[in-house]
């Protein structure tokens, strides 16, 4: 991390920190606490010293009929675009000015990639919300605990959990329409259903979870009289735990996830025709993994084990012979990280792990033939987290992380992340500088394009914020600004005289800085209303896709056998490029603003036995564009019924 970044974050915590210990004069209740996993162990919100966004199951459970992309886009910092795309369009993942592989998803507890992908980044689509306990989203660089990929965020996803009485489960069926702005069909095009059976008979759990979804009805791409595209999805999962003792426990877990779709061209000119009949992809992913954890009077240790193959087949329309190309890509993983959990005291614990990470890919088309004996590596991550919790409410976390790769020397990365809690104010105030990095992918090296002398991709982020609840907790309020550095960026070069092309370090350091509110006030038991704001400002090397304001609104009233709930989401203008195949050149864009109203209601029908809901989306029926050439969803109507078991 450069020094004067890291001198100038330093003396501004301090100075900070300094002063809240001399300020806290009055006595009022601490933060209610909440879980978090800021330390890779539970911890409770006061003691904790970031804001870390959490979707519970409850609050999964209001947002039903949305896909994991649309969740995801309503939390503070976060841009998923493409949510409000067909289905089967990728999609763009951004925090606080990052892109795709300045993220890193974990999937409890085990890291998810795709070994073969460009940026070795783990395409969201794959997993139905429905499979889904609860998601944590941390902000900022989390390299320390999270390794390679954790530069500007963590999405940190939980997956149900087995029922407590020996066989428990549930069905059920989702339909809904799928129109653009200009298209107004009534009959089904969204249809998505599954079962769950699960359960604990003496010491062993289990878990069988089968997902489908298959849409059609609209083109991906933007155009009038365009083909319609098609997406399917198929998820299975197995879950198999077994507790020991109050000690000692295991579980062991297996997943298939497939994904068929249909897609367009990229737009490039209004006189072109981004459709295309031809285009066609299927994507397959097969994951197990291996969770033991042993608890002791001191502390507790725990392995999270995971290893998956992801195969992707790509068929493309190559508009210079008339013909068909044929792209097959195939990555594996295995990631290993152990890690203890030491209690010195009740004030101080120190985590230890060693983290070790395998990749291999395969590539075959009429170009290229890269195979995976010479397309590997692997990285061994030792890492060390030291809290401080004191009791008279200041808080300390700070961590070291060293990566050794085998194509590149030693890295080294920390964070360090103080906080206090006033006993006197109903205030935290909290702060962090932190390091991040981004491993040169498989394809970045060894693909058509690669380049042995890149080395990891540089971040590193300060910030500084509060949080306070009042009039009597039932407000809470948190904001946080942040400023972020970026270096050894990746970038792609092509000599303008003899045309090759490859994978290169950009010199120089761009920026990125801004600010994360979030309110929320419950009125009463049944009745809550909040929101969230985010301003993200960045240099125009990194501008593309990101809005610089973005808003979020939400009221939600339970009634007796039921709930009810309304959002309203502001996205800013953005920018975007293309490149003109009239004029041989790329093209800049601004896309404009817009803004969403979305309604949903569900209702109790039979008592723990039987649940229906219906949503109604893009209420005023928006028409917009989240990426230039392609549809967005116009006002959509679902419905949905959930029988229990």
């Amino acid at each position: 991390m450069n020094k004067k970044f890291i001198g100038l974050s330093v003396f501004t915590l301090a100075t900070a920190f300094a002063y809240a210990q001399e300020s806290d004069t009055l006595k009022v209740t601490n933060l209610k606490e909440v879980v978090v996993s800021d330390t890779k162990f539970a911890q409770s919100k006061e003691k904790s010293g970031k804001i870390i966004e959490v979707i519970t199951a409850e609050n999964l459970e209001a947002k039903k009929g949305q896909n994991l992309a649309n969740v995801l886009s309503q939390v503070a910092g976060v841009e998923i675009n493409g949510n409000q795309s067909f289905n089967g369009k990728n999609l763009g993942y951004y925090i606080r000015g990052g892109r795709n592989r300045q993220v890193a998803i974990y999937i409890d507890g085990v890291p998810v990639s795709d070994a073969s992908g460009i940026n070795i980044e783990y395409d969201l689509r794959l997993i139905p919300v429905e499979q889904i306990e609860k998601i944590e989203v941390m902000k900022g660089a989390s390299s320390t605990l999270y390794g390679t990929g954790a530069a500007t965020g963590v999405i940190n996803i939980t997956l149900k959990k087995s029922a407590k009485k020996e066989i428990s489960g549930n069905a059920y069926i989702n339909m809904g329409t799928q129109n653009t702005s200009n298209t107004s069909k009534t009959s089904a095009q969204d249809f998505n259903q599954g079962l769950s059976l699960n359960g604990t008979v003496n010491k062993v759990s289990y878990m069988t979870t089968l997902n489908s979804t298959e849409t059609k009805g609209m083109s991906e791409a933007a155009g009038e009289n365009f083909e319609e595209d098609t997406f399917s999805r198929v998820n299975v999962l197995q879950k198999i735990g077994f507790k020991a003792n109050d000690k000692l426990s295991f579980e062991f877990f297996g997943n298939y996830d497939r994904i068929k779709n249909t897609f367009d061209n990229s737009f490039d000119g209004i006189i072109a025709n981004a459709d295309d009949l031809n285009n066609n992809s299927f994507s397959e992913q097969f994951r197990i993994g291996f969770l033991p954890k042993y608890k002791y009077n001191k502390g507790e240790f725990a392995i999270n084990a995971g290893a998956s193959t992801i195969d992707r087949v790509l068929n493309i329309s190559n508009s210079w012979s008339g013909t068909i190309d044929n792209y097959n890509y195939s990555g594996r993983s295995v990631s290993i990280d152990a890690f203890n959990k030491y209690n010195f005291s009740k004030q101080v614990y120190l985590v230890l792990g060693a983290q070790y990470q395998y990749f291999d890919m395969t590539q075959k088309d009429a170009y290229t033939d890269v195979a995976k004996e010479g397309a590997k590596f692997n990285l061994l991550d030792p890492y060390a987290n030291f809290v401080y919790n004191s009791n008279f409410g200041f808080n300390l976390n700070a961590g070291l992380r060293l990566n050794f790769h085998s194509e590149y020397d030693t890295y080294y990365v920390l964070n360090i992340n103080p906080s206090y809690t006033f006993k006197n104010l109903p205030l935290k105030i909290l702060g962090s500088i932190s390091g991040g990095y981004i491993t040169p992918s498989l394809y970045q090296l060894y693909g058509p394009y690669g380049n042995l002398d890149l080395t990891p991709e540089e971040n590193a982020t300060a910030e500084f914020g509060f949080e306070s609840q009042l009039l009597d907790k039932k407000l809470t309020i948190n904001a946080v600004g942040f400023y972020r550095e970026e270096e050894n960026t990746f970038g792609f070069f092509t000599d303008p005289i003899t045309f090759a092309s490859n994978y290169i370090n950009i010199d120089g350091t761009y920026n990125a800085k801004g600010v994360e509110t979030s309110v929320r006030y419950t009125i009463s038991e049944r009745f809550n209303i909040g929101g969230n704001y985010t301003f993200t400002e960045v240099e125009q090397q990194l501008n593309r896709l990101i809005p610089k304001h973005k808003g979020n609104v939400d009221l939600n009233y339970k009634f007796k056998r039921g709930t009810f709930g309304i959002n309203y989401q502001y996205v800013d203008h953005r920018s975007d490029a293309y490149y003109d195949s009239n004029i041989w050149a790329t093209q800049a864009v601004n896309l404009a603003a817009y803004q969403l109203v979305n309604s949903n209601i569900s209702y109790e029908l039979l008592p723990n036995r039987l649940h229906v809901f219906g949503t109604v989306t893009n209420i005023l029926n928006e028409d917009f564009q989240e990426v230039i050439g392609y549809n967005s969803r116009g006002r959509n109507y679902k419905l949905g019924l959930n029988f229990m078991f």
